[in-house]
Formats: C-alpha cells, structure tokens, sequence
C-alpha cells in the first residue's frame, strides 16, 4: 500500500485528488493539507511514501507568497532527501517542470490530465523513477542537439532560480538565507548574480519580469 500525503490548498481540488486515489487499492491517502507548514508539520510526525503537492499553495502564515509550494519542496528534499515529490500545477510545463525536477521533485504534472495519469505518475514515482508527460518528454527529445533560444530565467542555475523567484516574491536575505540554509553573504552573492544575468539593478524589476512569465502570483 503506497501511503501518500496531498497538499494543495483548494479543498475542492483536493478532494477531487483524494476521491482519484481512493479508487485503488494500492494507495492510500493518509493525509491531506492545505498549505506549506501544515504539510511540513506533517512530515515531521508521521512517514509517508509519496508527497503529491501544488506548486502555488501559499501558506496561509504568508499569505503574500504563492510561492509556497517551491519552498515546500526545497524544505522537503533537504530533510527528506529521499522522499518522492510528485509536483502538481496549473502552469505550462515549458515554465517550471525541468525547474522543479533539477530542484529534485521526481516528476511534474499538469491538473488538467486524465485520472489515470495521476495513478501511473504516482506509481512511477513511489517505484524510484521520474515522472514526466509523453508531451514533455517528446520536447526534450526533440531538444537533444539542437540550440534553443532560451529566456534568462532558463539559463539560471537551480539555486539562482530558488533566489530569484524568493527576491521577486519580496522575501528579505535573511528569511531566504534560512530557507535555504545559506549565509545571507551567500544569498547576497546569488542576488548580485542574478542581476547581473538579467541585466538589472533593482528587486523591483525581478518581480515584474517574474510576473510577466507567470513564474509568482
């Protein structure tokens, strides 16, 4: 029995998720949440085999950031480093699933799939394997070889992306820092560099370009 935690913060949707799953008898949904802490709360007092968690669930302690979702999952894969993360989402697998994978989520699927394809995503990823749509994996073979233009955001390095999407959420070094687990020299490093990629100067102009490209909220 695969014993798996939901997180997404609409209860219509998650009940859906849950109702999808209860319709087998290899899994089991032994718990759901609506936000980041209680999901990480709920990490700490039980195991489970598969975490299925939404992207853009903002904490309800921060409601400012609906970001929350990303923030799980670098929490989550820094304590659980082992435990698979199957990433749920309204957006475009052009914009985040290779971001989030390379963060270690082991797979990405947009919510607008056919039940099925839930099952199977979450049996792949309790088996140890990545999970990605035969519509994302036909890109990236198409991808091999051949040079693509990529937008500035693409370019950035998996800690640079977590850097510049907590900047654009208005998030201080300080709390990144400890989300991170980094010095606040380093964060401040990253942010300069970050920057300087895009050729900008101020925070303000990284949350309007995030914005732009549906990256936060």
């Amino acid at each position: 029995m695969i014993k798996i935690i939901m997180a997404d913060d609409h209860e219509i949707v998650r009940k859906g998720l849950v109702q999808i799953v209860s319709g087998t008898s290899e899994m089991q949904v032994a718990a759901e949440v609506g936000s980041a802490r209680e999901l990480l709360e709920e990490l700490r007092r039980a195991q489970y085999d598969v975490v299925v968690l939404d992207i853009k669930m903002p904490d309800k302690a921060h409601q400012q950031s609906g970001q929350s979702g990303l923030d799980a999952l670098i929490a989550i894969k820094r304590d659980y480093p082992k435990l698979p993360v199957l990433i749920l989402s309204t957006h475009s697998e052009d914009e985040y699933a290779l971001r989030v994978l390379a963060m270690g989520a082991a797979g990405y699927m947009n919510k607008h799939v056919a039940p099925q394809e839930l099952i199977g995503a979450i049996t792949r990823v309790y088996a140890g394997k990545k999970y990605v749509s035969p519509t994302l994996a036909e890109k990236l073979a198409l991808s091999i070889g051949k040079e693509t233009d990529r937008l500035p955001h693409e370019a950035l390095s998996v800690r640079e992306f977590q850097v510049m999407i907590m900047i654009a959420e208005g998030k201080p070094l300080k709390e990144i820092a400890y989300d991170l687990d980094l010095s606040e020299k380093t964060v401040s490093t990253y942010r300069t560099r970050v920057l300087q990629k895009f050729e900008m100067k101020k925070n303000i102009e990284l949350a309007r370009y995030a914005v732009k490209h549906g990256l936060i909220e």
